[in-house]
Formats: C-alpha cells, structure tokens, sequence
C-alpha cells in the first residue's frame, strides 16, 4: 500500500470520529476535538486526491467511514445489531476494494 492510500484509510477512520462527534459531542473540548478531525481527514483526504482518482479517492473514503460509523455506533453507542446491516456494509466494503483494486491496476498499465 502507498502513502497516498494509507492517507486515505486514515482518514477515513478519523471520519468515523468526527461523524460520531458531530451526534455525541457535547463540551467545547469534544466540539473542538470533532472540529480537528474534520481538518486532519479532510487535509488527508485532499493530499491523496492530488496524486490518486478523485473519485475513487472519495468512494473510498466515504464507504470506510460509513461503514466504520456503523460500526462505532453498534459498539461503543448501543445502536441495535442487525444481519441486514452487516450483509451491506460487507456490501459496501466490496465495492470499496473493488475501486481500490481496479484503480491500482489501471495505473500498473499505464505504467
């Protein structure tokens, strides 16, 4: 895995934080932590995009922070387990590698 790619996994689990910070947050010191993971995934987010697809870079990043948030909140917040939700977030996260392989094989061709 490259730099840029580790940006974007990184990233999208510091979304996972500021998602759940954005509902649970409730000091100024839990808003300001909300505030600086915002800015850290969002300035990973934009370094990888300048060297990988955009698109592919924001598929990514959405799909592991949606499906990590549903996860976060399943097991630190008590949201309700369901088979369904586990069947499309492994849904999900096909789609995401999917992107993520495809993408690296194109660039090993242009190469």
């Amino acid at each position: 895995m490259n730099r840029n790619w580790l940006y974007v996994l990184i990233g999208g689990l510091i979304e996972v934080v500021w998602v759940s910070g954005l509902k649970h947050a409730s000091s100024w010191w839990a808003w300001l932590g909300t505030v600086l993971a915002i800015a850290a995934s969002f300035y990973l987010i934009i370094e990888a995009s300048k060297r990988l697809p955009v698109g592919t870079v924001y598929a990514v990043f959405t799909g592991l922070g949606t499906a990590g948030t549903v996860l976060a909140e399943m097991v630190f917040f008590h949201e309700p387990f369901s088979p369904v939700k586990m069947l499309l977030i492994a849904l999900l996260l096909c789609g995401v590698l999917g992107l993520k392989l495809i993408t690296d094989k194109q660039k090993e061709a242009e190469h």
